[in-house]
């Protein structure tokens, strides 16, 4: 198989890359390196059957040519993190549907298959839990900039889903939850590794709100092994499918958990919402995957303990602060 990877060398564009590497397959990759890394597929290179491409997802002429080279999309390519997603909307907006459409555009065009990455976030402020691919999505009020990143992830999974029904384009499309592991950085808002480096560090660890907020956190290469696993099952074209852990945990107590195994004394504060964001912000209070549709249809569901997800991300934090 020949596969293009949008966002390929960012955090799981590129263990996806090693995977289907490993695996046999062609990869190449498209990233425009704002937010991924040339660190990050260093070590694919020189390897047979792997080629990159620096530029962006919304260059049509250029997403139009790697599609008709490739045999299918994994679309990763897209403006994530919270923190990312507050301080600069517009950007979010504009880079997560605009390059989401000139994907399937070529695809439509080609006939090719298309996987979306989506994410958790279209849950919105949903309190039943667990969340079921088919149940209703309660976003909150545009006025909250927070809350643009779950419409737009929900419009992008709307138009993959019309081109599949309007255009006979084979989509899949994921609603990826917290996904960690090495390589994933702190930057835009992303907890683990943000804990991490501040443990490592002996800084302070940060907790926004009252910390009983809870999430689950899903290991990178068992994200992987379930994209794999989608792209290869027949069954799954037209369908959503929930990837994560379904391990519930708080984020207090996961800063707990990553300052011992860091062997760190960093202190834990809180801080407000307020003063994280500036402004007006809201969190939900849980976000928990059923995952029962993923493990019927292609026989598999994440598994990696939080334990060992910690002790990656609290390993490569060590690693980067020890490296030059």
């Amino acid at each position: 198989m020949k596969a293009l990877i949008t966002g390929g060398a960012g955090f799981i564009g590129s263990h996806l890359a090693e995977r289907l590497i490993a695996d046999g397959h062609h990869v190449m990759v498209l990233d425009d390196l704002s937010t991924g890394s040339m660190r990050n597929i260093a070590l694919l290179v020189d390897s047979p059957g792997f080629d990159y491409r620096i530029g962006s997802v919304l260059d049509q002429p250029l997403v139009n040519d790697l599609v008709d080279r490739t045999d299918m999309t994994i679309h990763l390519a897209a403006a994530v993190g919270v923190k990312l997603i507050v301080e600069r909307p517009v950007h979010a907006i504009q880079t997560n549907y605009n390059g989401t459409e000139a994907v399937l555009k070529a695809a439509a065009a080609l006939s090719k298959t298309v996987l979306i990455s989506s994410s958790s976030e279209v849950y919105g402020k949903a309190n039943k839990v667990p969340f079921r691919e088919d149940d209703d999505l309660v976003l909150g009020s545009t006025s909250i900039s927070r809350w643009s990143y779950g419409f737009g992830k929900a419009i992008d999974e709307c138009l993959a889903l019309a081109y599949g029904r309007e255009r006979g384009v084979p989509v899949i499309v994921t609603r990826l939850f917290n996904t960690a592991g090495p390589r994933q950085t702190g930057n835009y808002g992303m907890v683990l590794p943000t804990f991490a480096a501040q443990a490592v560090r002996g800084q302070p660890i940060t907790v926004y709100g009252s910390g009983e907020q809870s999430r689950c956190f899903a290991h990178v290469r068992d994200v992987c092994e379930a994209l794999v696993r989608l792209m290869q099952t027949p069954a799954a074209t037209g369908q959503v499918f929930n990837i994560g852990n379904d391990f519930e945990i708080s984020i207090a107590r996961l800063a707990e958990l990553v300052r011992d195994h860091a062997g760190s004394r960093s202190q834990i504060v809180k801080l407000s919402y307020e003063q994280a964001y500036a402004g007006n912000f809201e969190d939900m209070l849980r976000r928990v995957p059923d995952l029962s549709k993923l493990e019927r249809v292609i026989g598999y569901r994440p598994s990696t303990p939080l334990d060992q997800i910690i002790a990656d991300v609290v390993a490569a934090a060590q690693a980067n602060r020890s490296g030059p």
